[in-house]
């Protein structure tokens, strides 16, 4: 799974929206794959949407199969379309 974040990467950083990040933080927070400092660190280390978004996945992949398993979980409940436009739908 780790390997599906690292093959969808930039793709995820031009598409996904700010909103969507801090869904993604929020649930992965709630899930424990992140925690408080962590997602703090994503929120306020820029403004810029891209930055979170490299520094989301960048995090959640290098935690292991697990995690990136998750993150693709919860992508798929918060945004099924970008999901289906990452290959991530089957």
């Amino acid at each position: 799974m780790a390997d599906t974040l690292k093959n969808i990467r930039s793709k995820f950083v031009s598409s996904v929206s700010k909103t969507v990040i801090h869904q993604l933080l929020d649930d992965l927070l709630d899930d424990k794959i992140l925690n408080d400092g962590e997602v703090e660190h994503i929120k306020d280390g820029t403004s810029m949407r891209a930055e979170k978004a490299r520094s989301l996945i960048d995090m959640v992949r290098n935690k292991g199969d697990t995690a990136s398993h998750i993150l693709i979980k919860r992508l798929k409940e918060q945004d099924p379309m970008l999901s289906k436009n990452l290959g991530l739908d089957s």
